[in-house]
């Protein structure tokens, strides 16, 4: 049996850290695009220097030729302008979405039977605008967001409660910025509810204003790394939610996960892209979840969701 073969269009930090992820794991071939000469060829020189030492043997190559991203069996786009200090998701939307134009375009004509995962940022329009371009059915055509919002809520849940983050399993919605949805009422320890353990420690008033302050923590994590990093973006953590999402395909695992996928009527939402619960196989987003939300669930996840459309709708192809 042939090789599953995955390209990376970017090949900047959160491209060269899944690189590492995939060898480590022998998940594919890679093909690690970008329009900087010597950059990705370099990475991926690095990684194959690596093997013998590392113990893993899959093949990495280089290139700022698309048609060498052809017969790729997966294809995830990382390729776009990073924030820096006091910039939003949002901010970034004009630069990246020439970048993506152009990266979808590629995909269309050299990966035409591929699975699309899109990081680049803002988000729900950068997989949108890929959406449309490739013209790919929309269970191939998925963002990465609601893993790593997820997986920074629980981080923050488990340093708050002092216990394993194994343990702790959370679930963010909507669209990945400043008002996506933690589900306060779906978070919980091994089963246990986050705000009985938090109400045991601390009463319920003060409770209440703990998770406030983790739920405020997870919507702005991106934003707190950039103001530490200065010159950069977070890139281990949506390498690795990434990951998840590329062995949940190619290993057709059937996982559960929060990914950004085209909603049509699910949430009441029809034509948009949005973070929701999916099955996700070797087919892709093989089904989309429905979660039954209360009163305020619904504000927050409608509110999130009209942000997305503002967006969007002011795409022009």
């Amino acid at each position: 049996m042939a090789r599953k073969k995955i390209a990376l269009i970017g090949s900047g930090q959160i491209g060269g850290v899944f690189v590492q992820l995939a060898a480590a794991r022998e998940l594919a071939d890679i093909v690690l695009f970008d329009i900087l000469e010597g950059v990705p060829q370099g990475k991926a020189l690095d990684i194959m220097e690596a093997s013998p030492a590392a113990g893993h043997d899959i093949h990495v190559q280089g290139t700022n030729r698309y048609e060498d991203i052809e017969g790729s069996d997966l294809v995830i786009v990382t390729a776009g302008l990073a924030r820096k200090p006091g910039m939003s998701r949002d901010d970034l939307v004009t630069t990246n979405s020439r970048i993506m134009r152009s990266a979808a375009v590629a995909i269309r004509e050299n990966a035409p039977d591929a699975h699309v995962i899109v990081i680049s940022n803002p988000l729900d329009v950068m997989v949108t605008l890929c959406h449309r371009i490739t013209g790919f059915p929309k269970n191939r055509v998925m963002g990465m967001a609601g893993i790593l919002d997820s997986a920074r809520f629980a981080a923050f849940v488990a340093m708050e409660l002092q216990v394993s983050v194994k343990d702790v399993h959370t679930l963010v919605l909507g669209g990945h910025g400043d008002d996506m949805v933690p589900l306060i009422r779906y978070a919980n320890v091994n089963g246990i509810p986050v705000m009985y353990l938090l109400e045991k420690k601390y009463g319920a008033e003060k409770a209440m204003e703990v998770m406030s302050e983790i739920v405020k923590r997870t919507r702005y994590a991106g934003g707190e790394i950039v103001g530490l990093l200065k010159t950069g973006s977070a890139f281990y953590s949506p390498a690795t939610s990434a990951m998840a999402m590329a062995e949940a395909i190619l290993k057709d695992q059937k996982r559960v996960l929060p990914v950004c996928a085209l909603l049509e009527g699910e949430y009441g939402v029809n034509g948009y892209f949005a973070g929701v619960p999916c099955v996700v196989g070797a087919n892709g987003v093989e089904q989309i979840i429905e979660l039954e939300l209360n009163r305020e669930e619904r504000t927050m996840f409608d509110e999130s969701v009209s942000h997305v459309k503002a967006m969007v709708d002011n795409l022009s192809l």
